[in-house]
């Protein structure tokens, strides 16, 4: 059995914030072992999708991609990469239609670099969402208060590259987030 990590982030509330639709190639940086975005997702973008599971992990992408081997979801690609390395991640630049960041940001040491490696690789009229941790979210898991992330620094990197702040939401009652368009 597998475990969907959706008691803290409800993943369908994230897709429709970003309006996931069939046949969207799309990604989930940071996908950890238990996909919480991917799988789900997978179903929704169908076959002629694509969704790649991002994850500096390899032992988290081993198991997301027995588990999609499992469940016959062939629209699942697994991607090896460090998303603080811009140019590194082995997706074609300009492809993706959505990318998602669900708590991964506040293990950066540069927030700017995962939203660049983000638009080097979305294509114009794309979408990134951010979903992270709450400043004081009260519980013993997640991050301590000093490497919560600042959302108004995202807004700013989105005001300097062409991206506008499509909404601002509770995602959840520990989490954040913030769906930002790409207007090139």
């Amino acid at each position: 059995m597998y475990s969907s990590g959706n008691k803290l982030i409800n993943p369908q509330l994230l897709f429709e914030k970003v309006r996931l639709q069939s046949n969207m190639h799309i990604a989930d940086f940071g996908c950890g072992k238990t996909g919480q975005i991917v799988f789900t997702a997978s179903k929704i973008i169908g076959e002629n999708g694509i969704i790649y599971a991002v994850d500096i992990l390899q032992e988290d992408l081993g198991i997301v991609e027995k588990r999609a081997k499992l469940n016959n979801q062939t629209n699942i690609h697994t991607i090896w990469s460090d998303v603080e390395q811009v140019g590194k991640t082995s997706i074609p630049a300009k492809s993706l239609d959505v990318i998602f960041m669900v708590n991964i940001l506040n293990h950066t040491t540069n927030t700017d670099n995962p939203l660049n490696e983000a638009k080097r690789l979305l294509k114009e009229k794309a979408r990134i969402i951010v979903a992270d941790w709450k400043h004081n979210h009260g519980l013993s898991i997640g991050p301590t208060e000093n490497k919560t992330i600042n959302f108004e620094k995202i807004i700013q990197w989105a005001n300097n590259n062409n991206f506008a702040v499509q909404e601002k939401f509770e995602a959840g009652k520990y989490h954040n987030g913030i769906v930002l368009f790409r207007h090139d």
